[in-house]
């Protein structure tokens, strides 16, 4: 199929929307539902303990749930429908793809990779305890640091509580907020799910099936990212040519992507563009995760530079990206002052003035309100704007929303 290159661009920013669920109203439902259905379409969900906004795991989720609660995600836990481990980082999963956890976990297991060097006995201590006492937190075994004997110093056994969690001996089975609570993987899973190991091209077509289903496009370097080996690269490429053969995918060559493969009927569809929805996306948010490929289809280049030193910032601590349509309009470093109920705007950055601020900055301001109320804020107010000359119209409009 013959098309421009900036309608492919165009085309490629709409399929990647409509998977990732941000142009739609309830792409997933409402209620706890939608948070099982938002986790099994986007294959998994980054966790992350930063809280100068509301945690990325809950941001995620309320971006694409109008009603989200962070309860529900709690709940999904204890009802062992999803599951915490590894995906190219901490994340939640469906209980359905556990077994695609396997691989990852048996080669910690067999020393195969490395993560944590735990000392055996205090491994199998750790183990003990949680299988005679039940479930434990990280600091119940602090306390035993202090007045028992050395078997329960805290840093080997916090290492060895890791150890056993990442190689499967242990998993997740409920947070009181950030901190952990683990207990053993037999008495965590349910009984039908599948612990069979899937063989190197059942893994292969998991991993393609995921970012395909996620993103409607993807390429190899995608999909074997932070993964090793040349049998699965090999593995991936004969999933794709079998899909290519029954034209589930099609095979395009672009200029910034290279070669990618994208979900037949997605690109077959028709996308309606009147309709422009906004999204105050989390820097962890599944849609903008692959900072290469942000770049190349919406030329929106993000960096989360909380990790960065101060000085060397160039937007701020933790910028939110807007997303107006199919369109990066610019970036918000916002902190949630809690205790004031104050939502503050650290730093507006608007990036595209090429578009009409009076179409997106109602729609902005409106989700920027539910999302003040979403960390337990009141109010909002700005400190700085840029471009200066934006601000005073940015301010107005901010004072005359609040007073209504």
């Amino acid at each position: 199929m013959s098309i421009q290159q900036n309608d492919l661009s165009k085309k490629l920013r709409h399929i990647t929307l409509e998977a990732q669920g941000l142009n739609q109203k309830r792409p997933f439902g409402s209620g706890k539902a939608a948070v099982l259905s938002t986790l099994q379409q986007l294959g998994y969900v980054q966790i992350d303990t930063l809280s100068v906004v509301a945690r990325a795991h809950h941001h995620t989720f309320w971006t694409r749930i109008a009603d989200y609660q962070p309860q529900w995600l709690d709940q999904l836990v204890a009802e062992r429908q999803i599951f915490e481990y590894w995906f190219h980082a901490a994340s939640y999963l469906p209980m359905q793809d556990f077994r695609y956890a396997l691989p990852k976990m048996l080669s910690i297991k067999n020393g195969e990779s490395r993560y944590y060097k735990a000392d055996i006995q205090v491994m199998r201590n750790v183990y003990d305890k949680i299988r005679i006492d039940g479930p434990q937190k990280a600091r119940d075994f602090e306390s035993l640091s202090k007045n028992n004997s050395s078997w329960w110093n805290w840093k080997p056994t916090k290492i060895a509580l890791e150890q056993l969690f990442m190689q499967g001996d242990l998993m997740i089975c409920a947070r009181n907020g950030i901190e952990k609570v683990y207990d053993l993987s037999e008495r965590v899973l349910p009984s039908t799910t599948n612990t069979t190991p899937p063989t190197a091209l059942e893994y292969a077509k998991y991993l393609v099936k995921t970012y395909l289903r996620a993103y409607g496009y993807t390429s190899i370097k995608q999909i074997t990212h932070l993964k090793k080996g040349q049998l699965l690269r090999q593995n991936v490429e004969k999933i794709l040519s079998q899909m290519l053969e029954d034209k589930i995918i099609q095979k395009l060559q672009i200029h910034e992507l290279q070669t990618i493969y994208v979900l037949t009927d997605l690109f077959e569809k028709t996308y309606n563009t009147d309709h422009l929805s906004l999204s105050l996306l989390s820097p962890f948010d599944n849609s903008i995760i692959h900072r290469e490929r942000v770049k190349a289809c919406f030329d929106f280049d993000f960096r989360l530079e909380c990790y960065t030193p101060q000085e060397k910032r160039k937007y701020g601590y933790f910028c939110l990206p807007i997303l107006f349509g199919d369109v990066f309009v610019g970036r918000v470093d916002c902190k949630a002052h809690r205790k004031s109920g104050q939502f503050e705007l650290i730093h507006l950055h608007i990036e595209n003035t090429q578009i009409d601020m009076a179409l997106w900055l109602t729609p902005f301001l409106n989700t920027l309100h539910r999302f003040a109320r979403f960390n337990q804020c009141e109010s909002i107010y700005v400190s700085r704007i840029s471009p200066l000359e934006l601000s005073s119209t940015i301010r107005e409009f901010i004072e005359m929303t609040e007073m209504t």
